[in-house]
C-alpha cells in the first residue's frame, strides 16, 4: 500500500485533559468529577472535596473517557469507564463460580476494553493520502515507529494484557516479576526485563490487574522513572482499585493516569482488596 506523506509527523506526548463541559467529539457526562486529599478514603457512590493541590486525584466517569484541558497538571487522574461490556466482565470476574478458563478469558476481554479506552489521543498519528478504489483519501495512521510499551507484572497482568496486540498496532512488551510477602505486604522484584534506558517520549501501559495496598505498582512505577519514564508518559491498566493504592500512586506520581474497571471501597488486613474479585493470578491460571 502507498502512503504518501503530506504533513509532519503529529505525535503528541502530552495527553490532553478533562474540561468539565464536554467532548468536541461526543457529549460526555460527567457522573463524578471531584477531587480529594491523599488521606481520604474513596468510594465509588461518594467522595470527598479538598483544595489541597499536592497529591490530588480527580475520577472520571464518562462516556469515551477523552482527555481535556482544564485539569491541573499536578493531578493524578483515575478514569473509570462506564460502558455496559466493562462493568459485565467485572461482574463475570466477580462471581466466585466463574471457573478458571472463563476467569482468563474475562480478564482478557475486559483488558482489551480499558486499552482502548486509555490509548484515546494519546498514540502517535502519522498523516498522508493512499489511492482508494474510488479516488484520492486523506488517511490517518497510527505511526508503527513508535510502539507503545507493555509492561505486565507477572503473573495476572499476562491475562489483562492478552489483547494488548489485538488493539494496538505496534507493541513492546517488557516483563515484570513482583510478589509481595503475605505477612508484611511488601514487594520483591524476582524478574526485570526492562531495558536500561526506554527511549525519550515512549508511551507505557503498566498492567496490574489489583491496585489493592499500592506496593507492586508503585515499585513498578519506580522502574519506569529510573529509566527516564516521566509520570505523564505511563498509564496503569488495572480491573479493580482501591483506595490505599490510589493515595499512593496520588501522592509519588502527579499526572499519572489510571484505567481500571471498578473502584472498591476497601482492602483487609491480608492486603485484599474488598469485595474485589479473589487473587487474579491464581484465578487465571489455576494455581
Amino acid at each position: 500500500m502507498a502512503c504518501r506523506i503530506i504533513s509532519p509527523l503529529r505525535c503528541p506526548l502530552d495527553p490532553p485533559l478533562f474540561s468539565a463541559a464536554h467532548s468536541r467529539q461526543n457529549n460526555c457526562n460527567y457522573d463524578t468529577f471531584k477531587s480529594f486529599p491523599p488521606s481520604s478514603y474513596v468510594r465509588p457512590k461518594k467522595i470527598s472535596s479538598s483544595n489541597r493541590k499536592r497529591g490530588s486525584l480527580v475520577i472520571v466517569k464518562s462516556q469515551t473517557a477523552t482527555e481535556k484541558r482544564s485539569v491541573s497538571d499536578e493531578r493524578m487522574l483515575v478514569f473509570v469507564p462506564p460502558h455496559p461490556l466493562i462493568k459485565h466482565w467485572v461482574s463475570v470476574l466477580r462471581n466466585e463460580q466463574t471457573p478458571c478458563l472463563i476467569f482468563k478469558s474475562a480478564m482478557a476481554e475486559l483488558g482489551r476494553l480499558l486499552i482502548y479506552e486509555a490509548s484515546n489521543d494519546w498514540l502517535p498519528i502519522v498523516t498522508g493520502e493512499i489511492q482508494s478504489p474510488m479516488g484520492v483519501a486523506f488517511v490517518e495512521f497510527i505511526d508503527p515507529r513508535e510502539p507503545v510499551t507493555i509492561v505486565p507484572i507477572l503473573r495476572a497482568g499476562l491475562a489483562l494484557m492478552e489483547h494488548a496486540s489485538s488493539i494496538l498496532p505496534a507493541t513492546k512488551t517488557y516483563h515484570l516479576g513482583i510478589s509481595r510477602d503475605e505477612e508484611t505486604l511488601q514487594p520483591t522484584i524476582y524478574l526485570n526485563k526492562l531495558p536500561d534506558k526506554l527511549p525519550e517520549g515512549s508511551r507505557v501501559l503498566v498492567v496490574d490487574p489489583m491496585l489493592a495496598t499500592g506496593g507492586t505498582i508503585v515499585a513498578a512505577i519506580d522502574l519506569l522513572k529510573d529509566r527516564g519514564v516521566t509520570n505523564k508518559q505511563i498509564k496503569v491498566i488495572s480491573a479493580v482499585a482501591a483506595p490505599p493504592a490510589l493515595q499512593k500512586l496520588s501522592e509519588k506520581f502527579p499526572g499519572l493516569r489510571v484505567y481500571t474497571g471498578i473502584i472498591d471501597p476497601t482492602v483487609n488486613e491480608k492486603g485484599f482488596i474488598i469485595p474485589g474479585l479473589g487473587d487474579a493470578g491464581d484465578r487465571s491460571f489455576g494455581t
